[in-house]
């Protein structure tokens, strides 16, 4: 049998429209999954029925309004334009590329069917998220099998997991940044921001705090900078428990006070803008730095569907594709 490559970027996945009611839908499958929410089923039914989706989904209607784009929801179009890109440049090594979302479609289980009718022998997944956590990850590991423990005749498969010190990915992130300088010199200070998740999962074992701390560093050794000009946070935090710290809308609140009034923001654990950089980091938490007395504050767009970013993930993928 003649061997066949198919690889899938599998992202988070989105909302189908910026209404209350698809957001709702989506909000029940994303926050109704045991690796996204760590507690006892029973407890998180009562709270997520009664408290959570009742309210929550308006409100981010409202948010994903702010961004949507007539090619819909930016995680899902810019997502598509990476992996058309990408499938152009391996087409001619006889390499089939596409891309899945977790929650909503393309589904995980429809595109890995569609490998199957087109004969593909040897399937690699490569989540688009730098840094592993078993709430994203994981997850989508997860879905990966529940699909392919129903088929007779199980292919290879290769799941790659982070790529969170990969010498191309951190060359392309700094790129990124560089470029932005030569537009506009550079503030006074680079915040790094990443996702929050629970303090608890880092003590259960979730590799991702210290996997996004070095990516911090690599990225601020890259670009030459002394550890007075760039600062690591966390965003989106969610609920009462402690989050992984120092959080993002606190760093920068208190920045001002501190003397530092001008500020570049870059987001080096999201592979492509979506609600959390576009609505939360560049809107809203600009709002909150001006407020706080901040004078200069700019966000440094993700690699998204960039040559840059191409070029990284291909060579992330060089091992796995047909001479």
């Amino acid at each position: 049998m003649v061997k066949k490559t198919g690889i899938i970027l599998a992202n988070l996945g989105s909302p189908k429209a910026p209404t209350t009611k698809e957001v709702r839908r989506f909000l029940r499958d994303f926050l109704g999954d045991p690796r996204v929410v760590n507690l006892p089923r029973p407890v998180w039914w009562i709270i997520l029925n009664c408290f959570v989706l009742p309210f929550r989904p308006k409100k981010s209607a409202k948010a994903y309004q702010k961004v949507w784009h007539e090619k819909g929801s930016p995680l899902t179009y810019l997502t598509r334009q990476l992996s058309e890109k990408l499938a152009g440049t391996l087409a001619e090594r006889g390499v089939i590329s596409t891309y899945a979302m977790r929650y909503g479609e393309p589904s995980i289980a429809t595109r890995l069917k569609e490998f199957k009718a087109e004969g593909v022998t040897d399937i690699v997944v490569l989540p688009l998220y730098p840094q592993y956590s078993s709430t994203t990850t994981a997850s989508i590991y997860d879905d990966l099998i529940k699909e392919l423990t129903q088929w007779r005749h199980i292919p290879s498969f290769e799941f790659i997991s982070d790529y969170h010190q990969d010498n191309g990915y951190i060359a392309a992130l700094a790129g990124s940044i560089k470029q932005a300088w030569e537009e506009q010199p550079k503030n006074e200070l680079l915040v790094m921001s990443f996702h929050g998740l629970p303090e608890v999962l880092t003590k259960w074992g979730d590799p991702y705090f210290h996997q996004c701390h070095k990516t911090a560093e690599l990225l601020a050794e890259h670009l030459g900078l002394k550890p007075s000009e760039w600062k690591i946070v966390f965003q989106s935090r969610f609920g009462k428990a402690e989050w992984l710290k120092p959080y993002c809308v606190d760093t920068l609140e208190q920045l001002p006070t501190e003397g530092i009034k001008a500020v570049d923001l870059v987001c080096p654990g999201f592979a492509v803008d979506c609600l959390e950089t576009l609505e939360e980091i560049a809107m809203e938490n600009k709002s909150i730095f001006i407020e706080a007395g901040g004078k200069e504050y700019r966000y440094i767009a993700c690699l998204n569907d960039s040559d840059a970013h191409i070029k990284a993930l291909t060579q992330l993928l060089e091992h796995t594709l047909n001479p």
